[in-house]
């Protein structure tokens, strides 16, 4: 049985400094090899902003049905820039695609069979959430409840290959399914791949804040380089910026007291959350833990294909 955690989310309680793992992060810049590791191959260092799809489109995708409208961004990384509920707006900031890997890796290195490669660092001394929210991704089919996203994987990956997503709004507005697709063009490689969601902290001004209810299997523990360990220890109380394993499945709910009800749920069976910030709440189902490309990496190949879907749903508090 895993251990049940409830707890609600205190502003007053959380750090006021800089973010310590899962945020809106800058341009990859360069990184220097480091002098420790043998002769690892160089990635090229430029930005993913400058490897688009084939075409590309400034023009928002907007999914409505109910009174719920969802708002994507295909220029910006396929980000949801709005989810939209009657008037109620969930998210503090665009939710993003984490592709080809989630959350850190370890010093930006992996290894591939006896090849090492080092990718750009982007959150010193670590690689983070991938190069698809950087991408210029275009849009292939849309209608008023669905819309289907590719984005182009290439350099400085090393493989070539294709990503998509599908985005489905149910008919009656009460939830967004969320469907990835990872394929390669040629060649095997390891890959991750999941969703950042920035779910507000407060849904009004004199409302109470979320709270989060989930019953991990257990807890990834966290070193000090905010990596997994490779020991699974009993599920701590937060604040986390931390990864559980749920082997039935992620199913994550959040709670705004008196206001609305959210619930995350994934057939994939690892979970980040975290709540270190003051304005918002991440619950970010993934293929694999942190640092997952060297510890649980999925390989991608020519008959087999990364998918991964997620669920998000909503719905009022019953009055009594």
């Amino acid at each position: 049985m895993g251990l049940r955690a409830h707890t609600a989310l205190r502003a007053d309680r959380a750090p006021s400094g800089g973010r310590v793992g899962c945020g809106s992060e800058p341009p990859y810049p360069g990184q220097e090899r480091g002098a420790a590791h043998r002769s690892p191959r160089q990635l090229n260092r430029r930005s993913s902003a400058h490897y688009a799809p084939l075409v590309s489109t400034r023009n928002d995708v907007r999914l409505t049905a109910g009174g719920t409208q969802v708002r994507f961004q295909p220029a910006d990384g396929c980000q949801i820039a709005s989810i939209d509920v009657d008037g109620t707006e969930l998210l503090a900031r665009p939710a993003f695609v984490m592709v080809p890997w989630c959350g850190r890796t370890d010093h930006g290195r992996f290894r591939d069979g006896a090849e090492t490669y080092q990718l750009p660092v982007n959150d010193p001394p670590h690689a983070l959430h991938g190069f698809a929210r950087e991408g210029s991704w275009r849009t292939v089919s849309r209608d008023a409840r669905t819309a289907a996203f590719v984005w182009e994987l290439g350099d400085p990956w090393p493989w070539s290959g294709t990503v998509t997503q599908l985005a489905e709004l149910a008919e009656d507005g009460g939830s967004l399914t969320l469907t990835l697709g990872v394929e390669t063009a040629s060649d095997s490689f390891p890959a991750q791949a999941g969703w950042h969601p920035w779910f507000r902290r407060t849904l009004s001004a004199d409302g109470q804040e979320a709270q989060v209810d989930f019953e991990p299997g257990w807890q990834e523990e966290r070193g000090a380089d905010h990596l997994p360990t490779g020991r699974r220890i009993a599920p701590l109380p937060r604040p986390w910026d931390d990864c559980f394993g749920m082997p039935d499945g992620v199913d994550v709910t959040l709670t705004w007291p008196g206001e609305l009800e959210v619930r995350v749920t994934s057939r994939a069976e690892w979970v980040v959350l975290y709540d270190e910030e003051r304005d918002a709440v991440c619950v970010e189902p993934q293929s694999g833990p942190p640092n997952g490309l060297n510890t649980h990496p999925a390989l991608v190949t020519p008959i087999a294909p990364l998918e991964i879907s997620t669920t998000w749903s909503w719905r009022r508090p019953v009055a009594r």
